[in-house]
């Protein structure tokens, strides 16, 4: 049995200071726009599983984790990592096996023809190095992506994101990016029919003819398989088929973002995208690819591939080291061996039931939706009008801190809880979620 009240190790030679003395040390000495979370930050010195534990032992209900994939610190994928990085770390310039094997393992859970494999060193990373995959293939400049969307932090991705160039701080969207309408059948301008999913999709040929109009040939579609930022929605059946045959027809190329949600966690596929039916002609990964490692992947097909071998080489110092190959290798056997696909399915099934249940009770609870185990459920103060209720949303956050359960929100209005925690999440961890969070909303 753990120990919730188990305080770890203090690493060798680092000062163990106040919540406070941290918080001005951030803001004298770190990046300034750099945020904590709740009214009262906590500070988290260790995690094992589902739990994370601060200074004075005490545990907190992980459940927005979906770095940590297959747990946090994991046994197996920390042994693979001290085990390699006891023995080497080098670049990819030396022959390794870890590599290659690595490739044939992700290679295997893909549809065919997605089957070359880039290494990165980060979800921002791949997205970025797709861009030019994409633009290389195509000699085209412009990206099509949904409104709302997060692709990452560099100057070029946040050209992509909605999230971040109409947010605060942001310069607008540039001329090479056409934005569509998220997929939203809730409060989105589509209702919720057996034909919303293609209406949506009808959405991406008008985009591509207005950035033609602007003299600007479409060269993908970015689209994350699950939407993250957007407010943990799920796509609508036939969206993605509508949407990629639009594309098509254009010469452009189909973009997954499997960033926040591959690797198992939709829970009926081991990728999101396989749920609507579809094949993309390239896949982006990060995130849980390395179980907290620092880890991203780019996956496409062998003739996109070849576009991009210009005589420029593609290499990255760090991306596909023996170290972090062995990390990703281990993190795909535990999926594998503690059949952890299938619990995303079982508890986020069990989950969603459970949420919908609670729905009956609060009408602060005006949606639910997910798949497996990224599950958002978004609350309103009308349930009527469906008007979004931020500070609701806020104050259950934090009422579910006080009962040592972490959540956080998003959604263009921040007013959803987004519930993705590690996928070892267990259905007695869910119940316990599920009693606190009754409590929490029962709260004014």
């Amino acid at each position: 049995m753990i120990d919730r009240t188990a305080s770890g190790p203090v690493p060798h030679g680092v000062p163990q200071r106040s919540n406070e003395e941290i918080l001005r040390l951030r803001r004298q000495f770190l990046n300034p726009t750099l945020s904590v979370a709740y009214q009262e930050p906590l500070k988290i010195v260790r995690g094992e599983g589902v739990w994370l534990y601060d200074q004075h032992g005490q545990a907190y209900l992980d459940m927005v984790n979906n770095v940590c994939h297959v747990g946090h610190c994991h046994p197996r994928v920390v042994g693979a990592g001290q085990a390699q990085m006891a023995q080497l770390n080098t670049n990819t310039r030396y022959l390794h096996d870890n590599i290659v094997e690595y490739a044939l393992r992700l290679k295997a859970t893909l549809p065919d023809p997605l089957s070359v494999v880039f290494l990165t060193n980060s979800g921002t990373e791949a997205n970025d190095l797709a861009l030019r995959l994409v633009r290389a293939h195509t000699r085209a400049q412009g990206v099509v992506v949904v409104d709302h969307a997060y692709h990452g932090h560099s100057p070029s991705m946040i050209e992509l994101s909605p999230y971040k160039f109409n947010g605060k701080g942001g310069a607008g969207q540039s001329a090479q990016v056409g934005v569509v309408a998220m997929p939203d059948t809730y409060r989105g301008i589509i209702a919720d029919t057996p034909d919303a999913g293609r209406q949506y999709g009808r959405m991406l040929a008008p985009a591509i003819e207005n950035l033609a109009q602007r003299d600007v040939a479409t060269a993908a579609f970015y689209c994350e398989s699950l939407l993250g930022c957007g407010g943990q929605i799920v796509l609508p059946d036939g969206y993605l088929p509508e949407a990629y045959a639009a594309v098509r027809a254009a010469g452009a190329l189909c973009v997954a973002d499997e960033v926040q949600v591959g690797f198992g966690r939709a829970g009926d596929h081991f990728w999101a995208f396989e749920c609507q039916g579809v094949v993309p002609d390239i896949v982006t990964m990060g995130k849980p690819i390395g179980n907290g490692h620092p880890m991203g992947a780019v996956v496409t097909t062998p003739e996109v591939a070849a576009s991009f071998v210009s005589g420029m080489e593609y290499f990255n110092t760090f991306a596909g080291n023996p170290v972090s190959c062995a990390i990703a290798l281990a993190v795909l056997d535990v999926i594998a061996d503690e059949q952890l696909q299938d619990n995303a399915r079982r508890v986020g099934e069990f989950l969603l039931a459970g949420l919908r249940e609670l729905q009956q009770r609060h009408d602060a609870i005006g949606d639910v939706r997910g798949r497996g185990l990224f599950i958002g459920a978004e609350l309103v103060s009308d349930r009527e009008a469906r008007t979004p209720d931020r500070s609701r949303a806020r104050a259950v956050v934090e009422a579910m801190k006080a009962q040592h359960v972490l959540l956080s929100t998003e959604g263009p209005d921040d007013n959803v809880l987004k519930i993705k925690p590690p996928i070892v999440f267990s259905r007695a961890n869910a119940e316990e979620f599920l009693d606190k969070l009754d409590r929490a909303l029962g709260q004014r």
